[in-house]
């Protein structure tokens, strides 16, 4: 694909079933807190599927669980924003990611007695719960933020695009935060079976194609006055700020946060077109952005960028 391969993969691929539904929901959510003045961080979070088969059996994925995009959602709306939560589906979510999987009904009894059943939250889980509650609660109520799903890869990008023709309206009050895990790869719509493939078939030899990086068009195209902020993951630490930098040069936004695998969780390098910033929690820090987070390190020492007034 040449320079125009964004827009070809659009007229390639068909927006997602559900992609009108949630194209409205965007639009009401940007005009309304729009029309209050106030600013809006479009958070992504999760990894991308490609699919396999049509009638997608078996896909190409990746280990993105969606833990810091989830926890940063949340520290955007405690700044005031209304947030945009991009997420992949069944991936983790602002507020009940504290509680996945058995760690919720551990908090809870139950008391049968007779027709009557109660559910009632442990003495000593009510403060571990009771924050996060109120805090989920006051966000809903407030209409502060608006759950967006996707799967696939290109259901991704439907929805980015349609997000970004949003919030431009908005010009540097919106705040893109791209911590989605998307595919570098995908399998060209016409080189994708209809059905399941067969393994008496065969092992089948299977080609990938480059993503178009949308970065581009979304950086000068969609919302040019936006504070756009990407990430670079990488497994060898040499290739991590060149990547990060080069990102910058060639895409023009204002910021990649920068991890390596092997230390993602107390380490990232935040690269800006004048700065380059290494940030590294040590164990107690670490220990306390898990007790207010929960499981997650957030990506970057976001009230050090708040406090600088780069959001």
């Amino acid at each position: 694909m040449g320079s125009s391969s964004w827009e070809e993969f659009f007229a390639v691929h068909l927006p997602p079933t559900d992609f009108e539904d949630n194209r409205t929901l965007l639009k009401e959510f940007c005009d309304r807190h729009d029309q209050y003045g106030n600013k809006i961080a479009l958070v992504t979070s999760g990894g991308t599927t490609v699919p396999l088969e049509h009638n997608t059996v078996r896909f190409v994925d990746n280990f993105s669980a969606g833990t810091r995009g989830s926890a940063s959602a949340e520290y955007f709306l405690e700044q005031g924003y209304a947030v945009i939560f991009m997420h992949r589906q069944k991936s983790l979510e602002p507020f009940t990611r504290h509680f996945s999987g058995q760690k919720l009904f551990d908090m809870l009894d139950i008391q049968e007695r007779g027709p009557n059943t109660t559910i009632t939250v442990k003495p000593d889980s009510v403060d571990v719960l009771a924050p996060v509650l109120s805090r989920y609660k006051a966000a809903h109520a407030a209409g502060a933020v608006l759950h967006v799903a996707f799967t696939s890869v290109s259901e991704y990008f439907w929805l980015l695009r349609a997000a970004c023709e949003c919030l431009a309206r908005l010009g540097p009050r919106a705040l893109l935060y791209l911590a989605a895990a998307v595919s570098d790869f995908y399998i060209p719509k016409d080189r994708v079976p209809t059905h399941k493939m067969q393994s008496g078939s065969g092992a089948p030899v299977i080609q990938l194609q480059l993503v178009p990086k949308m970065l581009a068009p979304l950086v000068s195209l969609w919302v040019p006055a936006a504070y756009v902020v990407s990430f670079k993951l990488e497994t060898d630490d040499s290739l991590l700020v060149p990547k990060a930098r080069a990102a910058l040069d060639k895409y023009k936004h204002k910021m990649v946060v920068a991890n390596l695998l092997q230390t993602r969780h107390h380490r990232v390098i935040l690269v800006s077109p004048e700065t380059t910033q290494e940030i590294v929690l040590t164990r107690e820090e670490v220990h306390a952005v898990y007790q207010k987070y929960d499981d997650s390190f957030i990506l970057f020492d976001l009230e050090s960028a708040s406090s600088k007034g780069e959001f």
